[in-house]
């Protein structure tokens, strides 16, 4: 017998059957042996399982029953459960060729990681991370002082009065003032919006999620998490396009095609659709209520209930298996400046090439529906609905504009938060948040979930949007709360 023959795993009775009976009908010859070809197939192996289609086409079926057959008697995907016996094999035959000496005090990075890990010492570090980086960060410093300033002064006293004197000089039409500097114009609504009060907040969420990707921490949130997600029919490793979508949910919905079942693929996508705020919405949200302690806490407690809860509800109505998760975490180090700056400067080129035109074509969009007449429409329509939920008729605009972009939305909510009393704010806050993905997001939730899901996904949350909105404004005013 020979040394690789001696070193050859057996499997389980189960999985042994399956390479025995998928052995005989693999009568195309291959570079590697016929038992490791049936087993990479039972892995699900994408090349092995392209290959024995076409070398096999005859007994293709035959073999592909089996794999079912055998994946059937397992709760979780054979692809794991090889794993797990190749790494008990790993280490049986480490343990009888290795000799362990005295282990030596475990490095404070490796016992930092730990203490992420674990549940009790894990979760307020993330508490933490959050009030720091979203916060104080994005939501004080960017969506706060930044905006403030930026918006308010910069663009307020010194850029739009100054092109609105230009084009009232140099400009003889009406309709083309509008157009530029108009209430709906692309100086006002377009570019301030996209410079002054989106872009701080998303330049500093870039930075902050650079330096905490750079770190490591995010494998180690995944396998925090993963106990949680479970429970909404997810695994840890939805972590990556969850974190993705307080960036911005449009790129975290196509990222969602790393999950491993369809299953899992539709949940996560409908929960960044509902439940996960973009970066800039997230400042926004966050500046407008640092001021109001109670309404945050309101909004964050709806938000996290509603994700858990359709979460849930998801995983019980949607058939397929459980998930399964595991991970390599890579070392825990110190964020390299080149790599944050990279990384945030990469983010920075895409929001102006990508989102900024938008801006523009959005207040293009806008202005001509003022032009003919139709924006006064559009919005005596949202009317009722605001109106249902307790908000005034001017709000109205705020969800026509978050259909175009959630940003665009916040951004709007921002500029009247003034008029707004606690309760409305924070109604309008949830609202807004769980309301309607934007057209970008929209797109891709076809692309990568087909249009019958997509549109389910779109009528289910306009329902749940309103309906909370309308509980929530009942509740705080039945009780008589101050935000």
């Amino acid at each position: 017998m020979s040394q690789v023959e001696s070193l050859r795993v057996t499997y389980d009775a189960t999985i042994e059957s399956a390479i025995k009976e998928i052995g005989p009908l693999l009568e195309s010859t291959y570079s590697i042996s016929k038992r490791s070809v049936a087993l990479l197939f039972l892995q699900d192996d994408k090349d092995i399982r392209q290959l024995l289609e076409q070398d096999e086409s005859a007994r293709f079926a035959r073999i592909d029953t089996i794999a079912k057959k055998t994946q059937s008697k397992y709760s979780h995907p054979l692809n794991y459960v090889i794993r797990m016996r190749l790494q008990r094999e790993a280490e049986h035959i480490a343990s009888s060729c290795i000799t362990m000496e005295d282990a030596p005090e475990m490095p404070f990075r490796e016992k930092l990681s730990r203490i992420m890990i674990n549940p009790i010492t894990g979760i307020p570090i993330l508490l933490v991370i959050l009030y720091l980086g979203l916060y104080q960060l994005v939501g004080v410093l960017g969506a706060g002082i930044m905006v403030d300033w930026i918006e308010g002064t910069l663009f307020g006293e010194h850029i739009n009065p100054f092109f609105a004197d230009l084009a009232e000089d140099y400009i003889p039409w009406q309709s083309i003032q509008d157009l530029i500097v108009g209430e709906y114009g692309i100086l006002k609504l377009g570019l301030t919006y996209a410079i002054a009060i989106i872009l701080p907040i998303v330049g500093i969420f870039f930075i902050v999620f650079s330096i905490i990707e750079d770190t490591g921490y995010l494998p180690r949130l995944s396998l925090l998490v993963d106990a949680l997600f479970k429970k909404i029919g997810l695994s840890g490793r939805a972590v990556i396009p969850m974190v993705l979508g307080l960036g911005c949910d449009t790129m975290a919905t196509m990222v969602t095609r790393t999950q491993e079942t369809r299953r899992e693929r539709v949940i996560a996508t409908l929960l960044l659709a509902l439940a996960i705020p973009c970066a800039a919405q997230l400042g926004v949200i966050m500046g407008i209520m640092s001021g109001h302690p109670k309404a945050l806490i309101t909004w964050v407690l709806v938000i996290v209930l509603s994700f858990i809860l359709i979460g849930y509800l998801a995983s019980k109505v949607l058939p397929g298996r459980k998930p399964s998760f595991y991970m390599e975490l890579p070392p825990l180090r110190w964020p390299k400046l080149s790599n944050v700056l990279t990384k945030t400067y990469t983010r920075m080129i895409w929001y102006l090439k990508e989102v900024l035109p938008i801006f523009v074509l959005v207040s293009v969009i806008v202005w001509f529906m003022e032009l003919v007449g139709a924006m006064d429409s559009i919005l005596s329509g949202i009317e009722p609905l605001v109106n249902f939920i307790g908000l005034p008729d001017d709000t109205a605009s705020v969800f026509l504009f978050g259909f175009f972009r959630r940003d665009y939305g916040a951004a709007g909510l921002f500029d009247m938060q003034d008029i707004l009393t606690g309760v409305q704010l924070t109604v309008a806050a949830v609202t807004l948040t769980l309301f309607v993905p934007c057209i970008a997001q929209f797109m891709m939730m076809v692309k990568e979930r087909g249009v019958k899901t997509a549109g389910s996904i779109l009528v289910f949350i306009v329902v749940y949007a309103f309906g909370v909105g309308f509980l929530l404004n009942k509740i705080l005013n039945g009780i008589g709360a101050t935000l």
